[in-house]
């Protein structure tokens, strides 16, 4: 089990090309998944190469189960990949729009455009409800400020992606739209109350997993009434009383990146992979190479020094065994030549309009969008 503490690791990398460094750590460590970002990205080919390469390199390492290749593809102001991709509307324009049909149909484009280039897994969608007009992370990302509007608009997307061969994550368990503090720069508090969260804030996230959702990610925030001590990605009453066994999600749980402020301000280096694999993750999410291999290193001493516990480690395997053999066990190299037609075809730019049309209708307004308050859809 040793052997497979890398699978454990989802790690970003330097470049537009596969760096010599990458391909060893590939090999010899086995993670289980890369995350790109914007700078990793020129254009559909190269990415495509670089994929495809990152493939190879982890196969060449005798490792039958191929990797996650991830990124954020909301839309919006979160998209990494950029023309020729198809512009993706911000998500509270679709949910604006009203319409589950044209919710899937867009998820569905956008997961066709992805696995176009060898992308299976997509951090897509927020399931937030952007209940706090405040809220400076999620906003405009969320698809409306109740769980009616988020649920249904959710539970759409997660089908498109399915449908179109792309694993979907929701994000940020267990809610992340009534804070007032981004995690990126602090660890925010949320003081709402159970019965909120549970018929609010989490009602989403189940209506997720019932449309067969795999995958969730965690929220670095800290709800005292879960856990009065630890924020979710580190909080075991959070992740294996309250998702595993109260709301009995089986799927794969991912942290976000750890390297964000609220994560690194609060803990060591060393000890965040094996406190986040006890507290009940899955996959640790880390957006530069250098810190996911020191993260490899921390999970092997927690091993050999019996900090990291084998129980948790043999059970997060399994799982990704499980989810790999289910959802990317086919992997084939994409045929670099065959994806130039792939994005922003005519079909898209059709229901783009339509998108449009039904949103504006509804009263959305393009200028406003990233002040939309959350409680009157007004300007705030």
């Amino acid at each position: 089990m040793k052997e497979k503490l890398g699978s454990l690791i989802l790690a970003g990398l330097p470049g537009q090309d596969l760096a010599e460094t990458s391909k060893s750590f590939l090999k010899k460590s086995a993670i289980g998944g890369v995350i790109f970002f914007g700078p990793n990205y020129e254009s559909p080919a190269q990415i495509a190469e670089m994929i495809n390469e990152a493939q190879a390199a982890r196969l060449a390492g005798a490792h039958p189960l191929p990797l996650w290749t991830s990124l954020d593809q909301e839309g919006g102001r979160v998209q990494r990949f950029k023309a020729p991709f198809t512009k993706i509307p911000e998500a509270i324009q679709v949910g604006i729009a009203g319409s589950p049909k044209l919710a899937f149909e867009l998820s569905e484009l956008m997961a066709t455009e992805l696995k176009a280039v060898g992308i299976n897994l997509n951090f897509f969608p927020v399931a937030d409800v952007n209940s706090n007009p405040k809220n400076p992370v999620i906003g405009p990302r969320a698809y409306g400020s109740t769980e009616e509007e988020v649920s249904k608009m959710v539970t759409a997307a997660v089908r498109g992606h399915l449908t179109a061969g792309v694993t979907p994550c929701v994000k940020h368990f267990p809610g992340h739209g009534d804070t007032h503090v981004d995690s990126h720069w602090a660890l925010p508090s949320v003081n709402t109350d159970l019965e909120t969260l549970r018929s609010r804030e989490v009602a989403p996230f189940l209506k997720a997993f019932k449309a067969r959702c795999p995958m969730v990610m965690t929220a670095h925030l800290l709800n005292p009434r879960l856990d009065p001590d630890h924020p979710a990605t580190f909080s075991e009453k959070t992740l294996q009383k309250f998702l595993r066994e109260e709301l009995r999600f089986k799927g794969i749980i991912i942290s976000d990146d750890l390297l964000m402020k609220a994560v690194v301000d609060h803990y060591g280096e060393t000890e965040i992979p094996v406190l986040a694999i006890n507290a009940g993750c899955d996959l640790l999410c880390y957006r530069n190479q250098e810190t996911a291999e020191k993260a490899y290193e921390a999970l092997v001493h927690g091993w050999e020094s019996g900090k990291l516990s084998k129980e948790r480690v043999a059970q997060s395997i399994e799982r990704h065994e499980k989810a790999k053999a289910e959802l990317i066990q086919d992997y084939k190299p994409v045929e670099i030549q065959e994806i130039s037609k792939a994005f922003n075809t005519e079909k898209a730019q059709t229901l783009l309009a339509a998108i449009e049309a039904e949103s504006v209708k509804n009263g959305y307004r393009a200028d406003l969008a990233s002040r939309y308050d959350p409680t009157t859809r007004s300007k705030a």
